[in-house]
């Protein structure tokens, strides 16, 4: 697997990429790496992942395609265990669910993504919506949260 990466975490990245390639040209921008790390509850050394970007972009194209970004993103994911990951995804979702509903509306969820990279235009964020919003409902309940983080 990548970079020494199971299987679950390749998805779990696959998936987190996929979304931020909104032109779908198999590259993102280095910065969104710093967006999909906090999306995913990892914590990061600022100067530590700044010298993995750089390393990953020799020519300083400001963008990383799916392999540079695992090899970055497995400097922070490899002592991730599921377990771990998992209550910290319930976590995450509790903090959005605060009235104990078992879902978010989508309306709160675009607020997390606009908070978490305010370069979103509107056409992504609604793109990004209805993939996790996978019933159209409006909300989006734990599990398509799951899905969405996990890629299951």
């Amino acid at each position: 697997m990548a970079d020494g990466l199971d299987k679950e975490k390749v998805k779990l990245l696959k998936r987190a990429f996929s979304m931020f390639d909104s032109t779908k040209k198999g590259s993102i921008e280095k910065e969104k790496v710093r967006t999909i790390l906090t999306t995913l509850g990892q914590t990061y050394d600022e100067k530590q992942l700044d010298a993995l970007l750089d390393g990953e972009d020799p020519e300083g194209s400001g963008y990383l395609n799916f392999d540079s970004f695992c090899k970055v993103a497995a400097n922070f994911l490899d002592n991730e265990d599921d377990e771990v990951l998992q209550k910290e995804l319930k976590e995450a979702f509790r903090l959005y669910d605060k009235q104990g509903n078992g879902y978010i509306p989508t309306s709160s969820l675009r607020e997390i993504l606009v908070a978490l990279d305010d370069q979103l235009t509107n056409d992504q964020l609604n793109e990004m919506i209805a993939e996790i919003d996978t019933d159209s409902s409006g909300t989006v309940d734990f599990e398509e949260f799951i899905e969405m983080m996990t890629g299951d």
